[in-house]
């Protein structure tokens, strides 16, 4: 079950890159003792394998296959992005960083799929002014 705290989610973020993006997502990662440091560089480098980019204004950046062995626990990040940065040629203002242990990567997938793949709950996500409300969104659809 997705359990998302006030301390996983940053508000208001700004970035000049989708590296620097991507990096921040692992930084909130490691900071919440989900992954360990090294989980960051592995995002990065799955970024450049396939894109993290979703759609919707969306990227879920997260690690290669073989970057389990970096993961404390399951947990994800919300990074929001109101100004938006380019991910290959796209806009994302919504950057969800995943560390899932096991097959629980799939189960927190798919959380940020129903949440995601609604443009409004999206849009709301992106004009959301306190944690609260991001959470509250994504309580929401988890319980729908």
């Amino acid at each position: 079950m997705l359990t998302l705290k006030q301390e996983d989610i940053v508000l208001n973020k700004r970035f000049s890159s989708k590296k620097a993006a991507i990096e921040a997502a692992g930084k909130q990662l490691v900071s919440q003792g989900y992954v360990s440091i090294d989980y960051i560089q592995k995002m990065v480098e799955r970024d450049r394998l396939t894109t993290t980019y979703i759609g919707n204004m969306v990227a879920i950046p997260h690690g290669t296959d073989d970057s389990k062995v970096l993961i404390n626990q399951s947990g994800i990040v919300i990074l929001q992005v109101p100004k938006g940065v380019e991910f290959d040629g796209n806009e994302v203002r919504l950057i969800i960083g995943i560390a899932g242990l096991g097959d629980e990567h799939l189960e927190l997938l798919s959380s940020i799929a129903l949440v995601c793949s609604d443009m409004e709950k999206v849009r709301q996500l992106i004009a959301a002014e306190t944690k609260e409300e991001i959470i509250g969104l994504f309580k929401e659809e988890v319980r729908a």
